[in-house]
């Protein structure tokens, strides 16, 4: 038996990176019997075959786990955004940072495109949430030095809308990979997914990164479910406030006595934070009151 962790999965195989070698894996069936599909960032016991292929054969306890994508035991979500086209909305990151928060995993915001326009918007919102921040330019290399430090010593999943330049960054950390990359349609304001699977790459510095497809598929009802029931805690600076509400069980949307709407009103809360997570809670109590008619 072999210890080693998955670094890429594709098409139903699994490849398990080794103290000796990379050895690409079959999951025995037993995974499937028990509902468990091994992930990308999974740490594995492996047997090695006559064929020189291996066999997935234990998955050791994981920190965290996420079904789309499909990844494991990250250290930090890295969120790629920019205030150029593709313009991103600030609720598509408020969904990631809460959904990050719920797995226990860090949050780092990365602004890229600051060459073509000077962020503004965001970095304001997200200083005063406590999310670290990290400008930069994948066209000029401006930013890079800081964003490789900030990920150094963990293993990091790139996230982002389409568009936005995750495969640029990660060209501009590491030429190695020569990721593609996609061009930006003018038409539509958007770019085409150019992420066709996940995969976990080792940069010169020695930090290690996912690289993931976009915020449309970190949809999955079971998760949303989870989030409804812990979304105040995934707000962090919700936090000094969530025992100060007047109410127990108090929603923080309308109530009175609501401490964290009085944080609002008083300038310690960001406006545009509690806007996404009013509009969370609403998606959210949408889809448990459609998944209790269901049941």
């Amino acid at each position: 038996m072999t210890e080693g962790r998955i670094v890429k999965a594709l098409s139903g195989f699994y490849y398990v990176q080794t103290a000796e070698a990379l050895l690409q894996c079959r999951a025995r069936g037993k995974f499937r019997k028990d509902g468990l599909s091994p992930l990308v960032g999974d740490r594995v016991e492996v047997r090695t075959l006559e064929d020189g292929s291996g066999m997935v054969w234990e998955i050791t306890p994981r920190r965290n786990a996420f079904v789309r994508p499909a990844v494991a035991n990250i250290d930090q979500l890295v969120i790629i955004a920019s205030e150029a086209v593709p313009e991103t909305s600030p609720f598509l990151i408020d969904r990631m940072a809460a959904i990050a928060e719920l797995k226990q995993c860090g949050v780092l915001l990365v602004i890229n495109k600051c060459d073509l326009t000077p962020p503004t918007v965001l970095p304001p919102i997200y200083r005063a949430a406590g999310i670290p921040i990290c400008c930069v330019s994948a066209e000029t290399g401006a930013g890079m030095e800081e964003l490789s430090g900030l990920i150094s010593g963990k293993l990091s999943a790139f996230t982002g809308n389409s568009g936005v330049g995750k495969s640029s960054i990660l060209n501009r950390l590491d030429p190695r990979f020569a990721l593609s990359t996609g061009e930006i349609s003018e038409k539509l304001g958007r770019g085409r997914h150019t992420t066709r699977h996940v995969e976990l790459f080792t940069l010169q510095s020695g930090a290690e990164v996912v690289d993931t497809p976009g915020f449309s598929t970190f949809e999955e009802e079971e998760l949303n479910l989870q989030l409804k029931e812990a979304l105040p805690e995934t707000f962090r600076e919700f936090a000094p406030y969530l025992d100060a509400c007047r109410y127990v069980g108090c929603s923080h949307t309308r109530e009175k006595g609501c401490a964290v709407l009085a944080a609002v009103r008083a300038g310690a809360i960001h406006p545009s934070r509690h806007e996404s997570y009013l509009r969370l809670h609403r998606e959210l109590k949408d889809l448990r009151e459609w998944n209790q008619r269901r049941t």
